[in-house]
């Protein structure tokens, strides 16, 4: 195993370098071996948005989304943080009613929509911004399906003592093999409860994922669907202008990858049975994006056409309000 500094990406401005993002990133694979870490592989962290794919297979597992009679895209919304576009709202809308729900069930909030023209058409059209918005809403509808079909009651399921969220956790304990109690819970930005765990656990299970690699042969199937689903639409992970959606658009099936707040990014190479996952130490979430974009180019030894198609991702440029060039970030 390789152990090296904080991996570093560096913001630049004219010909110096103006700002310096650290990042812990762990390598690792399905048998739990790590392959490099840079920084610290035990740090815990809150994996935030970056596990939403392992929130959701209860949701196959069960049976609810066949029962409900989901597609693929579906299920790649209930792994999403999506802008909130049309085609998102759409589809989470569409996922409660072949529940027999609707957006009044939802507990996660009210969001707007991430661009101001899908902010000013709900003005136009004089519609209050709804929780059916929120960049987790697939997620949350996920969770509500899973309860209707098993016959739990859907009110208060964002609660920690909440069936639907002990299920979760007890999903996410056992392909990380963390602890997911009480002494290290926090709640999340959608009101489920988020737990702290080590980073290198967390990319062990990616690994897992990745490969579909689980005791319970149900469950690496799930792993496997869930995984699928999202590379195949990946317009519905994020959005338009998202790196989650623009990285498994330009890598193909040779890439699951998933951002999380504060900075977080988990990613899957099921070809490599690799896993990866990182958090940049200040939280930001332009650095995480051109690290976890470098390393998945690394990684997979692109050749130059795909490295080309991937350096708006890798070395952005950072223009100023004219359009003009000032500086471009760089994983170092």
């Amino acid at each position: 195993m390789k152990n090296n500094p904080a991996a570093i990406v560096e913001y630049t401005r004219g010909n110096s370098v103006e700002s310096t993002h650290e990042i812990d990133m762990v390598v690792a694979d399905s048998a739990g071996k790590v392959i490099s870490t840079y920084g610290d592989a035990d740090i815990h962290i809150y994996p935030r948005s970056s596990i939403k794919s392992l929130q959701a297979l209860p949701l196959v597992e069960s049976g609810a989304a066949d029962a409900f009679g989901f597609e693929d895209k579906h299920l790649a919304l209930a792994c999403s943080s999506h802008n909130g576009q049309p085609m998102h709202v759409a589809a989470a809308t569409k996922m409660l009613h072949k529940a027999g729900l609707d957006g009044s069930c939802l507990e996660c909030g009210a969001q707007l929509p991430k661009f101001p023209e899908d902010q000013e058409q709900l003005t136009l059209k004089g519609i209050k911004v709804q929780p059916i918005h929120n960049n987790c809403s697939g997620k949350h509808a996920g969770f509500l399906a899973f309860a209707k079909h098993t016959g739990l009651e859907t009110k208060g399921y964002i609660g920690f003592d909440h069936p639907v969220q002990r299920e979760i956790a007890g999903v996410l304990e056992s392909i990380t093999d963390a602890k997911h109690g009480e002494d290290n819970y926090g709640i999340d930005g959608c009101s489920i409860p988020t737990f702290k765990i080590p980073i290198k656990n967390l990319t062990v299970a990616y690994a897992k994922f990745g490969v579909g690699q689980d005791a319970s042969r149900t469950r690496s199937k799930a792993m496997i669907r869930l995984r699928d689903a999202c590379m195949a639409h990946p317009e519905m992970v994020a959005g338009d202008n998202r790196a989650c959606t623009q990285l498994m658009q330009t890598l193909g099936n040779r890439a699951f990858v998933k951002i999380g707040a504060e900075g977080v990014y988990t990613m899957s190479l099921p070809e490599l049975g690799l896993g990866v996952g990182m958090k940049s130490r200040d939280g930001s979430f332009r650095a995480v994006e051109v690290a976890v974009s470098q390393l998945a180019c690394d990684l997979l030894a692109l050749d130059e056409q795909k490295l080309e198609e991937m350096k708006p991702l890798t070395n952005p440029v950072l223009k100023n309000w004219n359009g003009i060039e000032v500086g471009s970030a760089r994983l170092a």
